[in-house]
């Protein structure tokens, strides 16, 4: 086996994840201006700049979904055995210098900690804040039934709730791209696409022969 550095993620890829990750900052600000939390933007500002970030996102998700089953990248999300070792790795491996459980691949760009998390994210925590926040967007449809004031006091509380459920995500990965071999290694992956993986002498000839993947 010999490690060569490999376009493991395409532009479409990278462009989902930064356009992703601006836009989930952008909700979360402006929501916590919504909430109160603070006062650094004018509130009917921040109002129009998060009903519009939501509407870019669920629309980039529409897009990606579509993209992730074409192409067949969604088996990349599916879980993976050894999840008990890689939080074991991260644990307690990791501060003592033992080497990672797992090892990136073509066709496993994530090992199944990050499958799990990521799953979560787009099954659970994503469809929970569109749902939520579509009911809010079209509060005045349904405002004069006798429930409503409940029923918007309970949806905003879900909204909420779902909303720190995905900054805590979003902690979680940012604190992660810092463990790779250097601070900024897994930044620069998913900057330029590339990273060092293990191929075989039959691998390598395959992808240089389809250039199904760009080597350098």
């Amino acid at each position: 086996m010999n490690k060569r550095e490999v376009m493991i993620y395409t532009r479409y890829e990278r462009f989902w994840h930064w356009s992703q990750a601006i836009l989930i900052f952008t909700l979360f600000f402006t929501g916590l201006r919504v909430h109160g939390s603070h006062e650094l933007i004018p509130f009917g500002l921040a109002v129009n700049i998060h009903t519009w970030a939501a509407i870019a996102l669920m629309v980039l998700w529409v897009f990606t979904t579509f993209w992730n089953f074409t192409t067949g990248q969604w088996r990349q999300y599916l879980f993976k055995k050894g999840i008990m070792k890689v939080i074991r790795f991260y644990a307690y491996g990791i501060l003592v210098g033992e080497p990672h459980p797992y090892k990136k691949s073509l066709q496993r760009k994530q090992n199944a900690l990050q499958s799990l998390a990521y799953m979560t994210f787009m099954t659970l925590i994503g469809p929970a804040l569109w749902l939520t926040g579509i009911l809010y967007l079209l509060y005045n449809l349904w405002s004069h039934f006798s429930w409503s004031g409940e029923a918007l006091w309970v949806v905003a509380l879900l909204h909420t709730a779902a909303a720190f459920a995905m900054g805590t995500f979003v902690v979680i990965h940012v604190y992660m791209t810092t463990t790779g071999k250097t601070p900024l290694h897994y930044v620069k992956t998913m900057i330029t696409g590339y990273d060092a993986v293990e191929l075989s002498e039959v691998e390598e000839a395959y992808l240089k022969e389809t250039k199904a993947a760009d080597i350098r």
